[in-house]
């Protein structure tokens, strides 16, 4: 029997789970046996569904400290980041327990004549999920709440590296058989859950989601796909510069970069550059935040890419060395210099490592910040409110935060970016319902109308 293993990024000896997979074949069977569990989960009705999400919630509010510890060991989480995801966790689960008993459609005129027009959204069916491993809780859940609030029926394949996360989290949802599922393993588990899904949801590398994007486009199935950002910040002379340089290194080097929102350009408007080159060595010069990055093959694409630019003429200004100890440690690194052209400039390196480029004006800043086509979320610093909403209106990130880190989530808004950054309907809050749903027509006539 083939299995998955999961192992500490700071302690690469320390087995956290190993897990049987489920093959092709398993995987078919799982969503079949989802199948046919959803008419009953979604006929038990909105009290049902509310109070099993409910009940989730509590289970997982009760357990919170063994997933932060759990967090920290399988993926690497510093404590207070395990413990922010755990809480956001619950908060997700009791946010979605009130949607089953929210409106379904709406009754509307008929053009002539008696009856009735009605509107319903419906379940799709069965959810096939696929997450990464950074957020091992938080992002199921973000994914599996709304999906089965709507009815659906749910079956997660969870990145390897976070098979224990999603296992313990299944045991503690507590749902009924084949409602959740949760199928460790690798490429071939999701592409058989790609292939059989009736809606399906998607987070990580740009390249899976877009495979994934076409296998479904293909049967015909709703798919979503989250696929990372390099997203930009952009300070400007009149902004607070300290306090700018603090947020900056948050979003940099909090839990080693490891987020699809964290910052990876910096983009200092005219005389902003030289103090914050300052301030922003210093802050990530000052970062108490130690996480590993999640493997030896993660931190050697970060440290090749450091060289390369290096080689290519950049300047590295602090960090980018491997400490001598054990995991997968290595020092956040800001470069400046960086030659066009480089990668650095235009792919997603999810790791505690970024560039800081000048910008003449704002106009500039802004070009520079759409160069990419991976704009998830960005960052605008300045006291001018006049320049913020200007700001706001022209980056074409799918979330723009001022005077804040980039990588900050609220989960009952809509989530997601532009261009090679998503792919279909936005994530979480009202658009996630609509997403696990669809709108189906219904004409209620008179009998013996003749219409």
């Amino acid at each position: 029997m083939s299995t998955t293993s999961s192992y500490n990024p700071a302690d690469p000896t320390d087995l956290v789970v190993e897990a049987p997979t489920a093959g092709a074949f398993g995987t078919l069977a799982a969503v079949e046996r989802a199948r046919a569990a959803q008419p009953g989960w979604v006929a038990a009705g909105a009290a049902a569904r509310s109070a099993a999400l409910g009940r989730a919630a509590a289970a997982v509010e009760e357990h919170a400290e063994e997933l932060v510890a759990l967090a920290e060991r399988e993926v690497g989480k510093p404590t207070a980041e395990a413990r922010g995801e755990v809480a956001r966790t619950v908060a997700i689960l009791r946010y979605y327990a009130q949607a089953p008993y929210a409106p379904a459609g709406a009754v509307h005129e008929p053009a002539a004549g008696e009856g009735l027009l009605l509107t319903r959204r419906r379940p799709h069916g069965v959810a096939g999920l696929i997450t990464p491993w950074n957020f091992p809780l938080a992002i199921p859940v973000w994914k599996a709440a709304p999906a089965l609030a709507m009815g659906n029926t749910v079956v997660l394949k969870p990145a390897p590296e976070a098979t224990a996360c999603a296992l313990r989290l299944a045991e503690l949802l507590a749902l009924p058989q084949d409602v959740f599922t949760v199928l460790p393993g690798g490429a071939e588990e999701g592409a058989a859950l790609v292939s059989a899904a009736d809606v399906v949801s998607f987070t990580g590398s740009t390249a899976t989601g877009a495979s994934v994007v076409r296998a479904s486009a293909e049967r015909g199935v709703p798919v979503q796909a989250e696929m990372g950002g390099v997203n930009a910040a952009v300070v400007l002379p009149e902004a607070d510069i300290e306090q700018a340089a603090a947020h900056l290194a948050y979003a940099i080097a909090g839990y080693a970069g490891q987020k699809c929102t964290a910052t990876s350009r910096v983009i200092a408007v005219g005389a902003a550059y030289e103090p914050l080159r300052e301030a922003l060595v210093k802050a990530l010069a000052a970062v108490a935040d130690s996480s590993p990055v999640i493997s030896a093959a993660a931190r050697e694409r970060l440290a090749g890419a450091i060289g390369s630019a290096v080689d290519g003429g950049a300047t590295l200004l602090t960090g980018g060395r491997i400490p001598q100890r054990d995991g997968w440690f290595i020092e956040p690194a800001l470069l400046e210099g960086v030659p066009a052209g480089h990668p650095l400039l235009a792919e997603e390196f999810f790791g505690p490592l970024a560039v800081l480029l000048p910008a003449a004006d704002l106009d500039e800043a802004i070009a520079l910040a759409n160069s990419s086509r991976h704009s998830l979320s960005a960052s605008v610093h300045t006291r001018d409110l006049d320049v913020a909403l200007a700001a706001a209106d022209r980056l074409a990130a799918g979330m723009v935060r001022i005077n804040a880190p980039s990588s900050g989530v609220d989960f009952h808004l809509p989530f997601g970016g532009s261009g090679a950054a998503s792919y279909g309907a936005r994530e979480q809050g009202q658009a996630a319902l609509d997403f696990y749903t669809s709108s189906r027509t219904i004409s209620l006539l008179p009998a013996g109308s003749g219409r």
